[in-house]
């Protein structure tokens, strides 16, 4: 890690503490726990925009709209269609300009795009707007990740990272409820889906505007060189955590810095080896973690539910991430990686088949609550495992990519899906959804590199 800052004077006896190292000998701080609850907000609100397209699925296939199966196929697909874009782009800004910017960059294109969606009125406009909230919702997960997986002490990294996921799916429910409330009442003749989009700008906005309070990844900044801010953006860790500080350095002299960016990865082969690895899980696992989430009010529509119902048992079953995560945090640390992420591959496929073959409301409800409860886990430990396996100046960069890849797949994902269930039904959809999770598993299984779970990043 080239981040340690050193002065023409300095003895060699006792030589400057790295960034890394302040950083990672830190207690959990209040600047800290305001970072996090920050990145939790923001994240809040973009799931609530991903879980839009759950309810769209049952609000649009019904009257008074009855828009088309490949209308609908379209308009859930250019939101992750979008996220194919945008991931790449945000994570190369995160690691050329700084996560802070990106972070903020993305919620305020998030912000704009999700007030044009709900002023439109027509399914095209809508699809061609939702494609442009798409580049900042498949940008800001991984983004997340980079800036805490950069900030948290090893100990509490994996907590930490959980629990925000945790708050954070708390977004869908909350996003479907909502709909579900104000679309019998329209206030001022404004459907309720989009109060639901207007909500998700607020909070876009005011995430965005809080970002300004808190510093960049003093990780980050060393690793690019820029060592006095590094030095300053440390100490007001330090100084919350009520810790020492290395004295004051006046001249700080620069170390040679390395390259970020994709021809920096294509230069690292052990890293681009690890993003490979990343990008087929992320290509592997949207037919489970998207596919579910986003047809499983169709699939009820289909098995004769009213949508009232469907919307109902998607707004139940999108707690069972909250639930699992929360859980989860308690012992993530405590196991290996590549055990949590097969063990959830495992656990999906079975309530997945189950649901399939259910037409009874409590069961439906059970078992989406679990699906939904291992598929959220499954993509929290793998943002944790994807991050850990990278380094710094490269981070972001890989990350995003690998996870723009899997919003291609996502993209693909519903109009794959969608007439699968349409012409074959929800054992076929389902049938598709486990085999893309055997594969996930047995990947894992073979070439999986261990976790680095209560450990430093690199």
């Amino acid at each position: 890690m080239n981040d340690q800052v050193r002065t023409h004077g300095a003895p060699a006896s006792a030589p400057v503490p790295t960034i890394a190292a302040r950083l990672d000998g830190l207690p959990v701080s209040p600047l800290h726990l305001g970072i996090f609850a920050l990145c939790a907000f923001g994240l809040f609100a973009d799931i609530a925009e991903v879980a839009l397209s759950n309810a769209f699925s049952g609000i649009f296939l019904a009257t008074p709209y009855s828009i088309s199966r490949g209308e609908l196929s379209l308009l859930l697909a250019s939101v992750f269609a979008g996220g194919a874009v945008g991931a790449p782009v945000f994570g190369w800004i995160a690691d050329r300009y700084g996560r802070q910017i990106a972070l903020q960059s993305a919620l305020a294109v998030l912000a704009l795009s999700s007030l044009a969606v709900a002023a439109s009125r027509d399914v095209a406009t809508m699809t061609a707007f939702r494609f442009i909230s798409g580049l900042a919702i498949g940008g800001y997960p991984p983004l997340t990740s980079a800036y805490l997986s950069d900030l948290l002490p090893p100990r509490r990294r994996g907590l930490l990272m959980m629990l925000c996921g945790a708050f954070a799916f708390l977004g869908a429910p909350a996003i479907i409820l909502m709909i579900r409330w104000l679309t019998p009442i329209a206030p001022w003749g404004i459907e309720g889906w989009r109060w639901a989009l207007i909500f998700g700008s607020a909070c876009s906005t005011l995430t965005a505007l809080l970002f300004f309070l808190v510093p960049e990844s003093p990780r980050w900044l060393a690793s690019v060189g820029r060592d006095a801010k590094a030095d300053a953006a440390c100490r007001r860790f330090e100084a919350s955590a009520r810790q020492p500080s290395p004295p004051a350095i006046s001249a700080p002299e620069t170390i040679a810095t390395r390259s970020s960016g994709f021809r920096a990865l294509a230069r690292d082969r052990i890293s681009l080896r690890r993003t490979a690895l990343l990008a087929a899980l992320y290509v592997l696992g949207p037919w489970a973690t998207i596919g579910f989430p986003l047809l499983s009010a169709a699939v009820m529509v289909q098995k004769g539910f009213h949508v009232s119902e469907s919307l109902l048992f998607a707004g139940l079953t999108m707690f069972g991430p909250s639930i699992g995560i929360a859980a989860a945090s308690a012992f993530v640390d405590r196991i290996p990686r590549r055990l949590a992420l097969v063990a959830c591959a495992v656990v999906m496929i079975a309530t997945g088949l189950t649901f399939a073959v259910s037409t009874v409301l409590t069961p439906l409800i059970v078992t989406g609550i679990v699906f939904n409860l291992a598929s959220a886990v499954y993509s929290a430990v793998l943002s944790l495992y994807a991050v850990e396996l990278l380094p710094t100046h490269l981070r972001a960069s890989a990350t995003a990519g690998a996870w723009g890849l899997g919003r291609v797949v996502s993209a693909l994902v519903p109009i794959a899906l969608l007439p699968l269930l349409g012409s074959h039904g929800p054992i076929a959809m389902f049938t598709m959804i486990s085999t893309a999770l055997l594969l996930s598993g047995a990947l894992i299984a073979i070439a999986g590199p261990p976790g680095r779970e209560r450990r430093p990043v690199d």
